[in-house]
């Protein structure tokens, strides 16, 4: 008895020509990595997810499928890689999914044109509605299609098309699960978890603390971010650490304490960690380095910081390691 499996065919998010860089390079748009976070809710609400992820490793292909894993609360390590996807024909693209797990059911494929509307119409043979603007898979458009036979001998017309869901017909907001219902934000539910990590250190026996200045470089912050779906709290913020300060260290297993702050219109919370430092990348490979770093006593941090909620929990973690 054959078991029934899906291919999902997604095409790339919308993706930004303004940038300058070259193809492979070119980001999405905002407009394209929120295509990609509702397409990922569909797959979530339908019960759709797939069991493997193969995707393009150009750069408006691999953020696509990792904002649609996330989404589906998958994290983004599990998501193959394969170069060949990149500008593939349909010949190419079967080679591709056929090297997919025996014991995956549903396998998705993030790709580009032309070579998915190619595959797409090879494997239904033909047989797929054309809309009235000519388009089979405009940018994150997804097509759903059941599979006759295992990944190693799909061919011509073994196919048949379930659904072709375009972006533009999903609704713009995402659903949170709030405790008074179901509420409509305007980024996806994870976004509003966030983690945060008061980085320090024990120099001379006097505490420092690590700030960073702010993205636009207004005010001074500690790292924080989104916690990552796939990670925990605690590697979450260990990840924010590395990324935003160009630290590691060990992050504290319980936290400091959390507070709230309100973003992408609705309050996010914010669980906040204390990490002592045994790392710090140069300054010169430093990614972030234009925003500036600084060691400061726990007093100047306090002195500082604009998120006022974590002056208590500097004054206390200071105290906890001091004793004082």
């Amino acid at each position: 008895m054959s078991m029934t499996r899906e291919l999902l065919l997604l095409r790339h998010g919308k993706s930004d020509w303004e940038t300058g860089t070259d193809d492979f390079h070119r980001p999405l748009k905002d407009r394209g990595k929120r295509s990609a976070q509702r397409m990922g809710v569909w797959l979530l609400q339908h019960g759709l997810i797939p069991d493997y992820v193969i995707s393009s490793p150009a750069e408006r292909a691999i953020v696509t499928a990792e904002k649609v894993c996330k989404v589906m609360d998958m994290g983004s390590k599990g998501i193959q890689q394969d170069s060949r996807v990149y500008g593939a024909d349909p010949d190419t693209l079967l080679e591709v999914i056929a090297e997919s797990p025996e014991g995956a059911l549903r396998v998705m494929l993030v790709g580009h044109n032309p070579g998915l509307e190619e595959l797409l119409d090879y494997l239904a043979a033909g047989l797929v509605p054309v809309p009235e603007d000519g388009k089979l898979l405009p940018t994150a458009t997804l097509a759903r299609l059941g599979i006759a036979g295992d990944w190693r001998n799909l061919g011509k017309g073994m196919a048949r098309v379930i659904s072709i869901t375009r972006p533009a017909v999903l609704p713009s907001k995402f659903p949170y699960p709030a405790s008074s219902g179901t509420e409509l934000r305007d980024r996806p539910a994870y976004y509003y978890t966030q983690s945060s990590v008061i980085p320090y250190r024990l120099r001379k026996g006097r505490v420092e603390i690590l700030l960073i200045a702010s993205s636009k470089m207004k005010h001074w912050v500690v790292p924080k971010g989104i916690k990552e779906p796939g990670l925990s709290p605690r590697d979450s913020a260990a990840k924010e650490a590395w990324e935003e300060a160009g630290v590691e260290g060990e992050v504290s297993r319980s936290i400091l304490g959390s507070y709230t702050c309100e973003k992408w219109g609705a309050t996010c919370t914010v669980d906040v960690y204390a990490m002592e430092v045994t790392a710090i990348v140069p300054e010169e490979q430093w990614e972030e380095r234009h925003r500036g770093r600084e060691w400061v006593s726990p007093d100047e941090a306090a002195k500082r910081l604009k998120q006022k909620e974590l002056v208590p929990m500097v004054q206390a973690l200071a105290k906890t390691i001091t004793g004082k």
